[in-house]
């Protein structure tokens, strides 16, 4: 399985010629997107799903049941729930968790999955949420109004996945994610930071 890193928390993952997007949002690159089977979103966050870019791709997108993602249009969505197992670009999926981390005061409050792809990949979405089942590798978020980087090192621990890539990191400057990569590889076992474009 191919893991290609781009910006903040896309991911595109390549496996036996198929290719799975997880949240292309506004701030990734388009070519994310280029020969797409399948779309994964875990929220409705701009930053996490580029309604506009999606509603015109042909591909069917999945998001969780009760998101609000009317600029979706007549994009193929496909409505899925905490506990749900499908298929995505060839690749078996579970889906977890539910919610979105709290921020402040019980905002916001949104539906957000997090996908278990292949057995193997795990991308959270804004939650911090320890799946049941065993992670091979895990995609930690870097930065978010929503945690603070010991919960961050707390929740990758809890997973234990023999690989962890930082995902979520578009809002921290150089010096900013010098310091978060630096405290994941003193203290994850199996961290690596991979650069937007980069291949793991």
């Amino acid at each position: 399985m191919k893991i290609t890193k781009f910006t903040h928390s896309c991911v595109r993952i390549e496996h036996d010629g198929g290719v799975l997007v997880i949240d292309p949002g506004t701030w990734s690159e388009p070519a994310a997107l280029a020969g797409a089977d399948a779309v994964l979103v875990t929220h409705e966050h701009s930053d996490h799903v580029d309604a506009l870019r999606l509603a015109g791709l042909g591909v069917p997108v999945y998001a969780p049941e009760g998101a609000h993602l009317p600029e979706l249009g007549s994009a193929p969505v496909i409505p899925v729930r905490a506990g749900q197992r499908f298929t995505a670009a060839g690749l078996p999926v579970a889906a977890v968790g539910g919610r979105h981390a709290v921020i402040h005061d019980g905002q916001p409050d949104c539906v957000n999955l997090g996908y278990l792809v292949g057995d193997d990949v795990y991308h959270p979405g804004d939650s911090l949420h320890v799946p049941d089942e065993p992670v091979g590798t895990l995609l930690i978020p870097g930065h978010g109004s929503w945690m603070r980087l010991s919960e961050a090192i707390e929740f990758a621990r809890a997973v234990g996945a023999p690989r962890a890539y930082t995902i979520h990191d578009a809002q921290v400057n150089e010096r900013g994610l010098a310091s978060v990569t630096g405290w994941f590889a003193e203290t994850v076992p199996g961290y690596r930071h991979l650069a937007p474009g980069e291949t793991a």
